[in-house]
């Protein structure tokens, strides 16, 4: 009686360690991957500012926006817990480093643990002739130096990594031979996923750069769920490259007037081809569209 009592407790303690065994796996699964969040447009702007949430709550920020979207991109990243882990920069156009620069020069209790670039070199940067586009460059790049926060450089494509099952992989860097369109075509790439999802950043990628892509030996990874439309889905990558990969959704930081091509004339009177991006997509069956002037986008 005994030993069948010792071998009924033998098999529940088996069932209990099992038991636990699955609800630690359950826990951890739960907690791994990432939620990702494409901030709206502030005041009509044209900003690019992407922010990932890991399961352990660690936060990671893609470009974050245009000056005027500071203070939202502030409270947004307070309300996670007022420190990021990573943050990444495309390309040191405004609307993508403007928020940035103002929180360097003061972080006002924002921490950030480290930077990831691809720093143009300063003949990169003279090759746009638009001083309205060299300045913020020079002032975000003196930001930075003058933060003394961790600056991981991309010199080459390749780079790996992984984040509480927030996997990410640097797919193109500058590219300095490029001198059309120079800022925009030497956009960091990147493609981040989990066990649920991948999503691929074009920044503001051109044709030149995206051709390149499709060239390179990383042009398998530019499949993904969720496709950030390059150069907020006008004059940015051309239809060959959309048609050359596969997604299923596309993520678009765009206003109002560049969605509909209208700076107050009317729809599709201005200078923009968002109109024929649109088409495009809908040329390739894409149905699946998160619009930065429909507000906050939440992709879990």
């Amino acid at each position: 009686m005994k030993k069948g009592m010792n071998g009924f407790i033998y098999r529940v303690k088996s069932i209990l360690l099992l038991l636990c065994c699955i609800l630690f796996s359950v826990t951890v699964e739960a907690r791994s991957g990432f939620t990702m969040w494409q901030l709206p447009s502030q005041v009509n702007t044209v900003g690019n500012s992407y922010v990932m949430l890991t399961g352990n709550g660690r936060v990671v920020v893609i470009d974050g926006g245009s000056h005027q979207e500071e203070f939202y991109l502030r409270g947004f990243l307070a309300a996670l817990g007022n420190e990021v882990e990573a943050w990444f920069v495309s390309h040191p156009h405004e609307d993508h480093v403007g928020a940035l620069t103002t929180i360097l020069k003061n972080p006002d209790g924002l921490k950030i643990k480290r930077l990831y670039e691809s720093r143009f070199p300063e003949e990169l940067i003279e090759a746009d002739d638009q001083l309205h586009r060299k300045k913020p460059a020079y002032d975000y790049y003196d930001a930075l130096e003058k933060s003394g926060i961790q600056v991981i450089q991309l010199k080459e494509p390749g780079l790996e990594d992984e984040i509480d099952g927030l996997n990410f992989k640097v797919l193109g860097v500058t590219n300095p031979e490029i001198t059309v369109n120079p800022f925009n075509n030497s956009s960091v790439v990147i493609r981040v996923w989990d066990k649920k999802k991948s999503i691929v950043f074009l920044g503001d990628t051109g044709v030149e750069s995206g051709n390149k892509l499709l060239n390179s030996q990383y042009k398998k990874d530019l499949d993904c769920d969720y496709l950030q439309m390059a150069h907020h889905g006008q004059q940015g990558c051309n239809e060959y490259f959309y048609k050359s990969i596969k997604f299923r959704a596309c993520l678009w930081a765009t206003p109002t007037w560049v969605w509909n091509n209208d700076v107050g004339e009317g729809f599709n009177t201005a200078y923009m081809t968002t109109i024929e991006t649109r088409r495009w997509m809908d040329e390739i069956g894409i149905t699946e569209h998160y619009i930065a002037w429909q507000g906050l986008v939440k992709i879990e």
